[in-house]
């Protein structure tokens, strides 16, 4: 039968159509294999082992001294140390009783460190050492009132504090935060912690067995926390022979306490060194003890 030109017509469209059709399908087709092909040749973000940045900061240099050029700088207050990993020491068991610390003692920290060091600030950035002390006295309540005075100790303010005190029951206080500068030790506060022992002497404390385990597990975990070595774990006795003692005022350079000597301290960080070990807490090389020039 004969067709007319309409229906000839109407054929040709239909079949130019499906023509159209088939070239679209075929084209999307190349193009979802191109993506395919090309994503599968891309490093995937999981490439990166979990935990472990493209790119992590060097690590600041270490600043051992001080210089009285650091009076124009101004360090930022610490960020809270959370690592990656746990740490290797467990937190003993700290009761928080803080002492009153406003602003105008804050205002009169950061005074007494741009006097004392040239630095602007009354944080505690980047401890470096933990210094250990005993109150002179036989009470925890008579160190925590006289830290809260905030009375001028050798005629300056603010007043002095530690940032633990340990009883003679072995409990743990917890007076200042961990980023508050506290004035225990001349010389030592602008990277130190302080460690108050309720007691009289330092043969009184070794000889009080809870008391010396409390201060130990304080101590070491201070030290894997903060990564502080164990040569830098001394006594206010020792403080003048720190490779950290910093003081701008000639008149305080030599001033130190009777607090915790030398061999009494190496009595304690012999303990400590043990519980290192045990812990597989790093303890840094042997101590080099400056000469103090007194």
């Amino acid at each position: 039968m004969n067709r007319g030109p309409d229906e000839r017509h109407g054929e040709l469209g239909r079949a130019t159509a499906w023509i159209l059709v088939l070239v679209l399908l075929v084209v999307a087709g190349a193009v979802a294999a191109v993506r395919l092909l090309g994503s599968s040749s891309e490093p995937s973000a999981a490439a990166t082992p979990s935990g472990s940045p493209a790119s992590s900061p060097s690590p600041s240099p270490s600043r051992p001294r001080l210089s009285p050029s650091a009076a124009t700088r101004t360090p930022a207050p610490p960020a809270s140390p959370t690592g990656t990993t746990a740490p290797a020491v467990p937190r003993p068991r700290i009761v928080q009783d803080p002492i009153p610390l406003p602003q105008s003692r804050k205002d009169q920290m950061r005074a007494y460190a741009e006097r004392h060091y040239g630095l602007d600030t009354y944080h505690l950035v980047n401890p470096r050492v933990v210094v250990e002390h005993f109150t002179a006295g036989s009470s925890y309540r008579g160190a925590w009132n006289t830290f809260a005075s905030n009375a001028p100790d050798l005629g300056e303010e603010p007043g002095t504090c530690a940032h633990f005190v340990v009883d003679t029951d072995g409990t743990i206080y917890q007076l200042a935060p961990l980023t508050f500068m506290c004035r225990h030790t001349v010389g030592l506060n602008w990277t130190a912690f302080g460690i108050e022992m309720v007691g009289t002497s330092d043969a009184e404390i070794l000889a009080n067995p809870a008391q010396r385990a409390s201060v130990e597990a304080l101590t070491l975990w201070l030290m894997d926390r903060f990564h502080i070595q164990l040569r830098n774990v001394i006594g206010h006795n020792e403080s003048l022979t720190s490779p950290y003692h910093q003081e701008l005022d000639p008149e305080w350079q030599c001033q130190t306490h009777q607090d915790w000597n030398r061999a009494d301290m190496d009595v304690l960080r012999g303990d400590l060194a043990t519980m290192a070990h045990e812990a597989s807490v790093p303890i840094g090389p042997p101590a080099t003890p400056v000469t103090p020039d007194c």
